[in-house]
């Protein structure tokens, strides 16, 4: 696990190149760094959740907070969790600013121990992860983790991103979503697994093309 790309993708300098995605190394990452990501929540996350029920949501490798810090605004309760000492601060000084930190718990635990010491949410939701164990191990590990009737939102590269393209690290973590998305059981769950295009323009920059492997998945109630 590590922390999201946070958010709309968009970083906020030039990226180093980043083949090791352990703890030390995303610390390391944003310690040298003012800011990592843009500050804004991302996109899929936005278009899949604006008009969900607010209730109980894990966001996992939550970066330096921003989508945390929306859910928490739209009301719901948020269990936010990065391996980043450094990045963790800084979302909790964006949740401080706008006024929910009271609404998100921010933790640099083991993602194994986290899942064990809560109640199931209605939302997981993870952007842009980089687990080493792979994408279907990512699913796998979350699935559990959802309430019934809950939501699982599993974002991240496409294979064809030309972002990944330009990045091993990235290229190297990308996935289908309909290739992770086939270790749920139909059974209990409902599942949308697509591939997305949008495009960015950063600030006097060229328009960006990112192609996004999506995972819905609600489990029956």
């Amino acid at each position: 696990m590590h922390a999201a790309h946070q958010h709309t993708h968009e970083e906020s300098g030039a990226a180093a190149p980043m083949r090791d995605f352990g703890r030390e190394a995303w610390e390391e990452r944003y310690r040298t760094r003012h800011a990592v990501w843009s500050g804004h929540p991302n996109a899929q996350l936005v278009d899949e959740t604006a008009t969900l029920q607010p209730g109980r949501a894990l966001d996992v490798g939550c970066g330096e907070g921003a989508d945390a810090v929306w859910l928490a605004n739209l009301g719901w309760l948020v269990t936010a969790v990065d391996l980043s000492v450094t990045a963790l601060a800084r979302g909790r000084a964006q949740a401080e600013a706008s006024g929910v930190a009271a609404h998100i718990e921010f933790t640099d635990a083991e993602l194994a121990d986290v899942l064990a010491s809560h109640e199931p949410w209605n939302l997981v939701t993870s952007q842009y992860t980089h687990p080493q164990q792979g994408g279907r191990w990512l699913v796998e590990t979350l699935a559990p983790a959802v309430a019934p009737g809950g939501m699982l939102l599993v974002v991240g590269h496409h294979p064809t991103d030309p972002h990944a393209a330009e990045h091993p690290d990235l290229r190297d973590a990308a996935f289908a979503a309909e290739d992770v998305a086939d270790v749920l059981p139909r059974e209990d769950w409902e599942v949308s697994a697509t591939l997305r295009e949008r495009t960015t323009r950063p600030e006097g920059g060229p328009e960006r093309l990112w192609r996004d492997s999506v995972l819905i998945a609600r489990r029956h109630g």
